[in-house]
């Protein structure tokens, strides 16, 4: 079923508005989930808080795409597969940023985690002046992420393996985009990705099922950063290439670090701000190439 069955407004805006700005709404959806998560975690495991996180916003999709699903027909296998796997390395994204932020500042983490998706766009990289525009943009992640990496060696670890489940969130995001289903593809898959890590979530998730308003927070959190954020991902991924939307993700930590400074108190340096600098010209230079309505984006 097409991405029309979404409400019209909804999605003629999601298919007409510059790249650049979904990705700029989707920061802002994915990083006010994450402040508010972060405020969570004194009160819930970060592991649960993610869990419950996808949860969450599987529901919310799978309620929301729901006419689609009835009409859309059935699932192939290979579609099933892709949605599966999609689903399960969202989550284990999601889970170890939330692992990770525990120990790193929002914006640094965003900023080392981006390692997924430079690899993602390098390997995609066929210009001059894509490579120039993905090297001003590792700049200014590299500034961003700084250099006293050594101090949150359990931090690192985390944001490492988030930055491998990234990169797999793009590459096979692309193709769930591509069955142009609208997000009953994300909701599924977010379903069977909360699955796959109850085990890390579920043991420590009482304290949410004991008090109403943090459920209630978890789930704001996934509506914020999974059905809002991911959501427009998908839009997002129907209409540019997989390389393109690897090199705006760099605007990802650059919103990190304005989150983190006016919700958190995380004050960038100058040097932080050179970084925003580098990240916001890379993303300026590159080319703005687009799919063509019929192109699928595998």
């Amino acid at each position: 079923m097409s991405s029309s069955t979404a409400p019209r407004g909804l999605s003629r805006i999601a298919n007409t508005a510059p790249p650049e700005a979904l990705f700029v709404v989707s920061a802002a959806g994915q990083y006010c989930g994450a402040v508010i998560a972060v405020r969570l975690f004194d009160d819930l495991a970060p592991a649960s808080v993610a869990w419950l996180r996808v949860i969450g916003a599987a529901i919310v999709l799978i309620a929301f795409s729901y006419p689609s699903l009835k009409k859309g027909g059935s699932w192939s296998r290979e579609q099933l597969l892709a949605v599966s796997l999609f689903g399960i390395s969202t989550a284990l994204m999601n889970l170890f940023f939330y692992l990770a932020i525990q120990h790193l500042d929002l914006g640094k983490g965003v900023a080392i985690e981006f390692i997924g998706p430079i690899t993602v766009a390098a390997l995609r990289t066929r210009t001059t002046r894509n490579a120039m525009a993905l090297v001003l943009a590792v700049i200014g992640v590299v500034i961003l992420s700084g250099l006293e990496l050594g101090n949150e060696p359990l931090g690192l670890v985390y944001i490492f393996l988030a930055s491998i489940m990234w990169a797999l969130y793009i590459v096979i995001g692309s193709k769930v985009a591509g069955f142009d289903r609208g997000v009953s593809g994300l909701g599924i898959g977010l379903l069977i990705g909360a699955l796959f890590i109850a085990p890390f979530g579920a043991p420590s998730s009482g304290p949410a099922f004991q008090t109403p308003w943090i459920l209630a927070t978890c789930v704001l959190v996934g509506i914020l950063s999974n059905a809002i954020g991911y959501g427009i991902d998908q839009f997002t991924l129907r209409r540019i290439p997989v390389r393109r939307f690897s090199v705006l993700l760099a605007l990802l930590p650059v919103t990190a670090t304005v989150f983190g400074l006016i919700f958190l108190n995380q004050v960038p340096s100058i040097t932080d701000l050179i970084g925003i600098g580098f990240v916001l010209i890379g993303v300026v230079v590159q080319q703005r190439d687009t799919l063509p309505p019929t192109e699928v984006v595998a």
